[in-house]
């Protein structure tokens, strides 16, 4: 089955100025993703989007197959992940007039992920008879069912989501997860016939809150950054 792996790193950022071209361990962010990807041998294609000719040099530096330039209107900060992702797979087939039967999108702001982390995300989508597509997370820090609060209408607060029981342990609440960014895999019907990244036969794949750190902020970058050189390598 032939697959493709996509980067899609827009050049603005409000959190971490040019976050996805800061330099990590002697690289810029985003090499890491485009190495890991190749380093996996998963993939027939690596393929960046992006709206920055700085990003898109980077990534042809770093071994990217094809870069694509994002159109203005897939790169504020309101678009929506999918639509981008569906773009950038929609142009490479058209320049190489291949289809591509699984597609994996690695975030390029969670670069902890390993590359067993990648191998086994892609082959357990591929071997779920009914699954079609697959996300990554690590174990909730809070659970909707126990200390996760939401407010209502009025002003008051009420646990987000209630049991017809309640929780006095939170090991007794249903498994609940944060998602972490890193891991996005179709199969392509559900890829190209979806608007949402969640669907009924949506599975996850389960990561370490170790490796599951995505850059939104200057601290998070250092923590990324800690967590990185202390692992020594991100391939």
């Amino acid at each position: 089955m032939s697959r493709i792996c996509t980067i899609c790193a827009r050049g603005g950022s409000k959190g971490v100025k040019n976050k996805n071209l800061k330099v990590m361990l002697g690289k810029p962010l985003i090499a890491h993703s485009i190495l890991q990807a190749k380093v996996s041998g998963l993939f027939d294609l690596i393929a960046v989007s992006s709206d920055s000719p700085a990003i898109l040099q980077a990534a042809k530096e770093y071994g990217a197959d094809i870069v694509i330039e994002r159109p203005a209107e897939l790169a504020t900060d309101t678009a929506a992940k999918l639509p981008v992702i569906q773009h950038c797979v929609s142009e490479v087939e058209k320049i190489t007039g291949f289809s591509f039967g699984v597609i994996t999108d690695l975030d390029a702001t969670s670069p902890l992920r390993t590359i067993e982390d990648l191998e086994n995300s892609v082959r357990l989508l591929e071997t779920h008879e009914h699954a079609t597509n697959l996300i990554t997370g690590a174990p909730s820090r809070r659970s909707p069912y126990f200390n996760l609060v939401e407010e209502n209408s009025k002003g008051f607060v009420q646990l987000s989501k209630e049991l017809p029981s309640a929780i006095v342990r939170r090991q007794d609440a249903p498994k609940s997860f944060d998602m972490n960014a890193s891991i996005y895999v179709w199969k392509r019907d559900a890829f190209f016939n979806n608007t949402s990244i969640f669907t009924p036969t949506t599975i996850l794949y389960e990561m370490p809150e170790e490796r599951s750190i995505d850059i939104d902020s200057e601290l998070d970058f250092e923590f990324v950054s800690f967590l990185a050189e202390k692992r020594g390598n991100l391939i």
